[in-house]
């Protein structure tokens, strides 16, 4: 399979649209579907750790996060969502133009934008930690993601509309936030309401 660092870099951008379907399968049939954890889990609510070793233990989790992934049919997940304590996601997402982007970030760090490139998306949201829920949640509509790839070399992603959204979410779960917690009072209650009256199509992890 080839890795990240083996793709074409533009202008210091992961190109991350080529041979999604063959990289995306190849993580996701060495790993192993985990159960998702959800809104009230520890893990969720506090800052990941860095990532630090960029080893074979690091592949084995991006290979399950995959397989969790798609078993969630998901289109991001971060570590925490399966109950790992560093900072990494993986994604599998389309932009609004249905261009499939399929990748790894470590320790990823979202860039400031500046004023002409902050143009709002309220779309709705969803998370697989708040299964059943969705609220609209404002969001700049493009995105800028610097981080690592498995093997430790300094990598840029970017992305448009759902895309830039989902950067940004999967960014968020990693230092302790989820997108309800963007929200307000009112709209967050009736999230969890909307958790609380739902049956999730997936496994889940139960909160003690």
């Amino acid at each position: 399979m080839a890795q990240q660092t083996d793709e074409q870099i533009n202008d210091g951008f992961v190109v991350d649209t080529e041979d999604c379907e063959e990289r995306e399968q190849a993580h996701r049939e060495r790993g192993t579907a985990r159960p998702i954890t959800v809104v009230g889990n520890p893990v969720l609510h506090t800052e990941c750790r860095d990532v630090t070793d960029f080893d074979d233990k690091l592949a084995a989790l991006v290979d399950d996060m995959f397989a969790s992934q798609r078993a969630a049919e998901g289109v991001g997940l971060a570590a925490n969502q399966i109950g790992v304590d560093l900072k990494v996601f993986v994604y599998d997402c389309p932009d609004d133009e249905g261009v499939r982007h399929t990748g790894v970030v470590c320790n990823p760090v979202l860039q400031e934008l500046p004023p002409e490139l902050r143009v709002l998306d309220d779309s709705n949201e969803g998370c697989l930690s708040v299964p059943t829920a969705y609220a609209a949640l404002a969001r700049p509509d493009y995105a800028e993601v610097h981080g690592q790839d498995p093997e430790g070399n300094p990598i840029k992603v970017r992305g448009t509309g759902y895309f830039a959204r989902c950067l940004q979410h999967e960014t968020d779960h990693l230092y302790g936030r989820l997108y309800i917690d963007r929200l307000s009072k009112r709209e967050r209650k009736d999230a969890l309401r909307q958790m609380a009256d739902g049956t999730p199509r997936y496994e889940t992890v139960p909160n003690a």
